[in-house]
């Protein structure tokens, strides 16, 4: 769960963990996928805090919760650093300044509500935010693309996409559903 290396230097302090996900959870733009990416990025390839099965745990532990994944996903990902402490550290930098944030935003769209070039330009970043949804599941889903499991990977997927988009099944279940075929159909080991 805790790269070796990471772990044989010691965990890291809970100044180190408030920075980065202050800095990572509030001034990454595109959403929570966006962010989750960027903390891919940060927390794996730069710091090798963690390794790549405890982030994808925490990414899918915290699908499974009620309310904003991303702050789930953080709080778990502290709470594998540092526990009770490193999970409210974590959970207070990714939430606190990026609320404040929102604050302000709100008032000021809701200014700019009528105007027309504010609604295009709005359009725009929801298209863009797709995009970054889309690179993000590509990040996390990749380490487990391979050969031998590749057709379970892409079967799962297009199973929960059809069941939640065309059935209308809710998330939760199609999510529990997945984990419960995911332990029935092992990946196959190359």
């Amino acid at each position: 769960m805790i790269d070796p290396e990471t772990q044989s230097r010691g965990r890291p302090g809970l100044l180190a963990i408030a920075d980065v996900f202050a800095r990572y959870g509030n001034f990454t733009l595109g959403g929570g996928s966006a962010t989750v990416g960027t903390l891919h990025r940060e927390l794996l390839d730069r710091r090798r805090w963690i390794d790549a099965d405890a982030f994808t745990l925490c990414f899918s532990l915290a699908r499974l919760t009620p309310g904003t994944n991303v702050l789930a996903f953080c709080t778990g990902i502290g709470w594998l650093l540092r526990g009770y402490p490193g999970a409210i550290v974590a959970l207070l930098a990714a939430s606190v300044p990026c609320t404040l944030i929102v604050v302000v935003a709100s008032a000021l769209f809701t200014e700019a509500e009528g105007n027309g070039l504010a609604q295009a330009a709005i359009h725009g970043a929801i298209a863009a935010a797709v995009a970054i949804t889309v690179k993000t599941c590509w990040t996390i889903a990749h380490p487990h693309y391979r050969p031998g499991s590749r057709l379970r990977v892409v079967a799962i997927a297009t199973a929960a996409f059809l069941l939640y988009v065309v059935a209308g099944i809710p998330a939760i279940e199609v999510l529990l559903g997945a984990a419960v075929l995911g332990a029935i159909l092992p990946p196959v080991r190359a």
